[in-house]
């Protein structure tokens, strides 16, 4: 049994599950995408969706370009700040291309949202989204993925890339933190 900085974890996703369902978020992604131009640019944000990006890209059967956003809006708290900090912009031009903004959850809706509109101003011809997790009944802002991996609890969660001040992201699962 894991624990984190003294908190159990609890199961909520195996390895396994996961897996399956990113294989179906990639074929129906590697569908969507077959009428771009040229390749598609996915866009992961740092830290939390790199585990996500990296099995959902392997899944993808056509080329894609990698890039990565480094936001930050949770620090070492267990809550979402609400304010947003792009740590790390794009190294690519998306301005006409096909992008695919890929995420790991979807707490409050406010960093998806706020990223969604910043990348509309690089002129991307597409954009669409891809979130692993949305928690029940936690949004402020009205904003919904084109593609989501699973629902969840209102609770916190670590592992396979989330994590609680940089621990518990190696977990191949999706866990939840205990109370006390």
């Amino acid at each position: 049994m894991w624990n984190i900085r003294g908190r159990r974890l609890s199961l909520l996703i195996d390895e396994e599950t996961i897996r399956k369902r990113v294989r179906e978020l990639a074929k129906q992604i590697e569908k969507d995408f077959l009428g771009s131009p040229e390749e598609p640019v996915v866009v992961g944000l740092l830290k939390g969706s790199f585990v996500f990006v990296a099995d959902l890209i392997r899944e993808i059967g056509m080329p894609v370009v990698v890039d990565f956003l480094w936001v930050s809006s949770y620090g070492q708290s267990m809550e979402s700040s609400g304010k947003i900090r792009i740590v790390k912009d794009l190294d690519t031009d998306v301005e006409g291309r096909w992008v695919l903004l890929v995420d790991d959850i979807l707490d409050t809706g406010l960093t998806l949202k706020e990223i969604h509109s910043f990348l509309i101003s690089k002129k991307p011809a597409v954009l669409k989204t891809c979130v692993l997790l949305e928690k029940k009944g936690r949004k402020k802002v009205d904003f919904t993925p084109d593609y989501l991996g699973f629902e969840v609890p209102n609770k916190f969660l670590v592992g396979y890339g989330l994590d609680w001040g940089e621990l518990g992201r190696n977990l191949k699962g999706v866990y939840a933190v205990e109370e006390g």
